[in-house]
């Protein structure tokens, strides 16, 4: 697919109402987000070192996993939340689904105690728990004031959740707060 699009998907894509019927098994557009370890419902094979040049840079590895594209993310219910971030000291609206939700359209596991590693396009990556994931609230934000978030900015996706409503890091210094929040997310790994 080329970059015009590409692009023609993902404005496409934007205008989609957010509570529609749940994401198809397979995905139509470009891949934004791949989910791989214990999954249930995976819809791509096997990791391939010629294809998937960045995941293979990163050391990831795996036999299935689950992709998905913009439209299948924004088919889920969506949350929209108002944190102040650390890059301006500013209060934005950043809205997408539930992290929670994205990783039950794999198959995730419940379990509380499963392990959730969240990777960048840079390589930086962050694990937490899925009870962190739920108690903070996490999201998938595809859209930041409005607008669908850019690659190159904090986007296309970004697992963030809203650090000013969670006690012990509002006390914090907001350079602090965002360290289990990588942007431009595309990689998850479940374990669990």
């Amino acid at each position: 697919m080329n970059k015009r699009d590409f692009l023609g998907t993902a404005l496409a894509a934007a205008s989609l109402p957010a509570a529609a019927a749940p994401a198809p098994a397979k995905s139509k557009g470009p891949t934004l987000l791949t989910i791989s370890g214990s999954i249930q419902r995976p819809n791509r094979g096997a990791l391939d070192p010629a294809l998937d040049q960045m995941m293979a840079k990163h050391k990831l590895a795996f036999t299935q996993a689950h992709a998905l594209d913009f439209a299948a993310l924004m088919r889920l219910p969506a949350r929209t939340i108002h944190p102040t971030l650390e890059y301006d000291h500013r209060a934005h609206q950043l809205r997408g689904p539930l992290l929670l939700d994205v990783l039950a359209l794999a198959g995730a596991p419940a379990n509380d105690a499963t392990r959730i590693t969240l990777r960048a396009v840079d390589g930086y990556g962050a694990t937490i728990t899925r009870q962190q994931a739920r108690t903070q609230g996490f999201i998938v934000a595809t859209h930041l004031d409005g607008a669908p978030m850019a690659l190159g900015g904090l986007g296309p996706l970004w697992a963030v959740f809203d650090a000013d409503r969670v006690s012990e890091l509002a006390a914090q210094p907001v350079t602090a707060r965002f360290g289990a929040c990588p942007w431009a997310l595309y990689h998850i790994d479940v374990q669990g």
